[in-house]
């Protein structure tokens, strides 16, 4: 194998939460536009491609000269895994272009804030370790001690020794972002993208914004107009 670094920017035309957000007008642009110029600027990826099912997104992606993968609409339904998509694309450059990977690094285009640096951060720790890299945030007033599952009506607290501590005495806990993934290949297809054998970079708050619901398109509004 090779060790060429492959961006995949994985973009459905479908979503429930918010409709159509991948190539949503958020701040003048699409959010897709987002991710594609973080990784355009990086100088740690050989190769991006944008993996779609929609004709809109594609458009967007071959203006910004970002490589397409067509995406069949079998591997772009709700519950499709995202590492069909990954290895959809792998294989493409593989059999088309002679392009040939053995590292991937996961932009999901609902991240938006994630930026050149902490993409080739991520990279560069995968490099220094040769483990996959997750890209994590600091849990603050969501830390699981501030939890409770409901058992026969009544609050069961998931951290029963450490629910009343107050926040700056608590443990630190990582929430998995979503935004930046960095795995060989082959681990993915042995393990998934999710494994035990992560290891972790950390990213703020701010840029950890994670476009789920209408209420995150709203605070990423807001982020943008003060910055």
């Amino acid at each position: 194998m090779s060790n060429n670094v492959l961006a995949v920017i994985p973009a459905r035309g479908g979503s429930k939460g918010v409709p159509g957000k991948n190539k949503r007008i958020i701040g003048g642009k699409p959010l897709i536009a987002y991710s594609i110029e973080a990784a355009i600027k990086s100088k740690s990826l050989d190769r991006i491609v944008i993996s779609t099912d929609d004709s809109d997104i594609a458009e967007i992606g071959q203006s910004y000269g970002v490589s397409v993968i067509n995406r069949p609409e079998s591997l772009a339904l709700d519950d499709s895994a995202v590492t069909s998509a990954v290895s959809h694309a792998v294989k493409a450059l593989r059999d088309d272009e002679a392009f040939v990977t053995d590292v991937v690094v996961l932009l999901q285009p609902t991240s938006p804030l994630r930026t050149v640096e902490d993409i080739d951060s991520a990279i560069d720790v995968h490099f220094k370790t040769d483990m996959n890299v997750c890209s994590v945030s600091e849990c603050g007033d969501n830390h699981p001690a501030r939890m409770y599952s409901i058992l026969d009506s009544r609050l069961q607290s998931l951290m029963p020794k450490i629910s009343s501590l107050r926040r700056q005495d608590l443990p630190k806990i990582y929430h998995r972002n979503g935004a930046l993934y960095v795995f060989s290949y082959p681990s993915m297809v042995a393990e998934g993208i999710i494994t035990e054998s992560m290891v972790p970079y950390i990213m703020g708050a701010e840029s950890s914004i994670n476009i789920d619901t209408e209420l995150d398109v709203a605070l990423l509004e807001a982020v943008l107009k003060l910055s």
